[in-house]
C-alpha cells in the first residue's frame, strides 16, 4: 500500500518540531547558569563552528541543510552619521527560533501552529521568572562585559550594575534626564525614534509590504486589531523599530500628544528578526505576536497616530510607565514603557499625509534593503507640510 503523504509530512514535521523544542529548552536552561558569558550560551553567534555543530546534533540534516541555504547567518545595520555598514551576526537563539517559522508545507504550518505558539509561550515565561530571580544578577557584569556596554552606563539613572535587584531590572534599565536630547525639541511637526533601535522607514504600508514585512497575512487590520482604525490610516508612513537585546529596552513616544486608546492582544513570541519578516511564505510575525496597540492623538494636528509595543521571542512581559493610560498627555521623547528580556519592535504609523520620512532612512530601507541604527529622539521625519 502506497504511503499516506500527508502521515509523511506530520512524521517530518514532528521531528523538526520536536527538535526545535529540544534545542529551545537547552538554551534557556543555559540561562540558569548565570556567571556565563551570554555569548557562549543563549546569544552565541549562529555562524560559529561550535553553534553549527551543535545545531547540526540537534536537527534532521535535511531540516537544517534546507534552512541553511535560504538564510544568512547575521544582518547588515547601517550607521547613520556616517553610512558605514556592519555586521551583526544572528544569535543562536534567534536561529533556532526561525526553525519554528520554516514548516515548508501548508500541511506542516496547520499540523504546527498551535504547538509552536504554546513552545514559544512555555520559553518566553520560563526565561521572564528565571531573570526575575535574584540570583539572576550574576548576569549582569558577564552581559555588560560581552555586549561591551561599559562606555554607556554613566548614561543610567542607576550607573552601578551592582544595585540592581535582578538582571530585568537591568535589562528595562532607565536613562537620566536628558541623556537622551530630542532633535527638534521647539518644532512641533517634527517626529523622532522610538526607541534606541535598528529602523526602518517606509513612505506607505504598501511600501514596506514590498521591500521588508514579507511574510503572508499582514494587514493593517490584523496590526491594530480594529478595522475602522486601520481605515484612517490607509496609504499613511510606517515606521518600524527593532531593539535587539543589548539595546535600552524602553520606547518612547515619537510625537506630543493625548493617549485615546490602548489595546492589548494576545499572541505568541516568534523571533522579530529581520530575516523572519523578510522570509516569504511565513507567518507574519507582527501580526502573529502579542503587542500592545497605543493610539495618540496628536497634539498641533489631532490627527491619530499608533504606536505598537510588539513582544517577541524569549520576552517576558511589556509593561506601561506608571500614568502611562487613556486620557494622559505625553510629550514627544517621553519614556512610555519597557520590554523585559529578549528583542521587541515597536511600530509607528501614521496617516496619509501627516509625516515626509526623512530621505535617507527610506533609501537605506528600500534601495539598501538594511536597517539604520538610530537613538530615542533622533529626528525620523516631519510633517504635515
Amino acid at each position: 500500500m502506497a504511503e499516506n503523504p500527508l502521515t509523511r509530512t506530520q512524521s517530518t514535521s514532528d521531528t523538526r518540531f520536536e527538535a526545535t523544542e529540544q534545542a529551545l529548552e537547552s538554551i534557556t536552561d543555559a540561562a540558569t547558569h548565570h556567571a556565563a558569558d551570554p555569548k557562549t550560551t543563549v546569544h552565541a553567534p549562529a555562524h560559529q563552528d561550535h553553534s553549527h555543530a551543535w545545531l547540526r546534533r540537534i536537527f534532521p540534516q535535511n531540516s537544517l541543510e534546507a534552512w541553511e541555504a535560504k538564510m544568512h547567518m547575521g544582518n547588515y545595520v547601517i550607521e547613520r552619521h556616517t553610512g558605514a555598514k556592519t555586521f551583526e551576526a544572528m544569535s543562536i537563539y534567534v536561529r533556532v527560533g526561525m526553525h519554528a517559522l520554516y514548516y515548508g508545507s501548508q500541511q506542516e504550518k496547520a499540523l504546527h501552529w498551535k504547538r509552536t505558539q504554546e513552545l514559544l509561550e512555555r520559553q518566553s515565561r520560563k526565561m521572564g521568572v528565571e531573570y526575575d530571580k535574584p540570583e539572576s544578577k550574576e548576569h549582569i557584569p558577564v552581559f555588560i562585559e560581552s555586549f561591551q556596554l561599559q562606555p554607556g552606563l554613566h548614561e543610567l539613572k542607576q550607573p552601578d550594575p551592582t544595585q540592581y535587584r535582578t538582571f530585568n531590572d537591568f535589562f528595562a534599565r532607565e536613562l537620566r534626564e536628558g541623556t537622551r536630547p530630542v532633535e527638534g525639541e521647539a518644532d512641533p511637526k517634527v517626529v523622532s525614534s522610538p526607541a534606541d533601535c535598528r529602523l526602518t522607514a517606509f513612505e506607505t504600508v504598501d511600501q514596506a509590504t514590498k521591500y521588508w514585512i514579507k511574510g503572508f497575512g499582514f494587514t493593517l487590520e490584523k496590526l491594530l486589531g480594529d478595522a475602522e482604525l486601520a481605515r484612517r490610516f490607509d496609504g499613511g508612513a510606517m515606521v518600524i523599530a527593532r531593539l535587539a537585546p543589548q539595546d535600552y529596552h524602553r520606547w518612547h513616544s515619537p510625537v506630543d500628544g493625548k493617549v485615546v486608546k490602548i489595546t492589548e492582544i494576545t499572541g505568541t513570541y516568534y523571533t522579530v528578526n529581520p530575516q523572519a519578516i523578510n522570509e516569504r511564505g511565513t507567518l507574519d510575525v507582527f501580526c502573529e505576536n502579542r503587542r500592545s496597540v497605543m493610539t495618540v492623538q496628536r497634539s498641533n494636528t489631532g490627527s491619530p497616530v499608533a504606536i505598537i509595543a510588539v513582544g517577541a521571542m524569549l520576552v517576558g512581559s511589556v509593561k506601561y510607565n506608571p500614568g502611562i493610560e487613556v486620557g494622559a498627555q505625553v510629550r514627544r521623547g517621553q519614556c512610555l514603557g519597557a520590554f523585559y528580556y529578549g528583542g521587541s519592535t515597536v511600530i509607528i504609523v501614521y496617516p496619509r499625509g501627516e509625516i515626509s520620512l526623512d530621505k535617507d532612512l527610506i533609501k537605506n530601507s528600500t534601495d539598501q534593503g538594511c536597517e539604520t541604527v538610530m537613538k530615542v529622539g533622533w529626528r525620523v521625519g516631519a510633517g504635515p507640510a
